[in-house]
């Protein structure tokens, strides 16, 4: 059993994290900072016990709003952070910057923000493509010498990059989109982090709220959000991928469950070392999707699942040229619609 599955044990944190970006951050405008601490509270008051969040989020404000709902409650708590990704207000843009000083200096600041010593998990939120990667994981190793982290982590990153980073330093966790929606773990980045021990912690497991079949018309979504650049919630594309989801929320029908829940089961139903972090706003949504836990799908629904929403079907790139020129991902070559590339 990795470290990170032992930590969450010793703590009986369920199987199912909180992504709290969404909070502050990305989808829309963020909510008033006393509601995000409450939402993030009632998280906890449920049951969820492993938080992630990142110093980019709401321009650092994610990080004070999870620091504010978990005080006092640090060593009940599993808490992740992210490093070498920010807001530069220079710029008025994010910048990606994985030089060791930049990342020690991240690190003292969320330390700062989210009220505590350590960290259990601290990722490289992207590959800075200026700066070699073993310099970056370099120093998160040793800050994690040092206490002030339990784990290194990479985010988005391909299987050819994690293995080099390991070289430098064991990598803890890798935390990549996976969901039935977007299976590009499954090219490679999987596989390699089962060669060395490495759980894959899946963001967007409902795909960006695709899955969930509650978002039919992005049109509707505020100017800010950021699913509206996104090639698979274009005007032409999005009416595509609906009809893909059809026969999904029918067999959550037949289940007896939301998509929601299906989908986090199909997640969960890929190994222990697959750990969702569905994000959620609403008191309803967190306590929805919690209760995936209790949902075992035997290998025949899993099949049927695998079968559906397959990259070849999926119309549309994850991202836009331009938010992949950030990442260091496989994609799949049969991506379809506009964004292709």
């Amino acid at each position: 059993m990795s470290d990170v599955l032992r930590r969450l044990e010793r703590l009986r944190a369920p199987a199912i994290g909180l992504g709290c970006m969404n909070v502050s951050h990305a989808y829309g405008s963020p909510l008033p900072e006393a509601e995000a601490v409450r939402v993030v509270q009632h998280a906890f008051e449920v049951g969820y016990r492993h938080f992630d969040t990142a110093t980019l989020y709401g321009k650092t404000a994610n990080e004070r709003v999870v620091g504010q709902a978990l005080a006092g409650r640090r060593e009940e708590v599993f808490l992740a952070s992210k490093c070498g990704m920010a807001f530069d207000p220079e710029i008025g843009a994010k910048r990606i910057d994985g030089r060791p000083e930049t990342l020690r200096r991240q690190c003292e600041q969320s330390l700062s923000r989210l009220k505590t010593d350590h960290l259990d998990l601290y990722y490289l939120h992207r590959r800075d493509r200026q700066v070699p990667i073993e310099e970056s994981v370099g120093e998160l190793g040793r800050l994690e010498q040092e206490g002030k982290i339990g784990g290194v982590g990479l985010s988005e990153v391909s299987a050819a990059t994690l293995r080099q980073a390991r070289q430098e330093h064991p990598i803890a966790a890798v935390q990549s989109e996976y969901s039935v929606w977007t299976r590009n773990p499954e090219i490679a980045l999987l596989d390699a982090c089962r060669e060395s021990n490495t759980v894959l912690v899946a963001f967007s497991p409902l795909g960006r709220a695709f899955l969930t079949g509650t978002l039919r018309d992005p049109a509707r979504l505020e100017e800010a959000d950021m699913r509206r650049g996104m090639p698979r919630f274009s005007a032409d594309n999005y009416p595509r991928n609906l009809a893909l989801l059809a026969e999904f929320e029918a067999l959550a029908r037949q289940r007896e469950c939301t998509p929601a829940q299906l989908a986090l089961a199909w997640l969960r139903g890929q190994g222990a070392d697959v750990i969702p972090i569905p994000g959620s706003r609403t008191a309803a949504h967190q306590k929805e999707n919690l209760a995936a836990e209790a949902l075992t799908l035997d290998a025949g629904t899993l099949a049927l699942i695998n079968a559906m929403m397959t990259p070849d079907q999926v119309v549309g790139a994850r991202y836009s040229e331009a938010q992949q020129a950030d990442i260091d991902t496989e994609e799949f070559a049969t991506a379809r619609g506009d964004g292709d590339h």
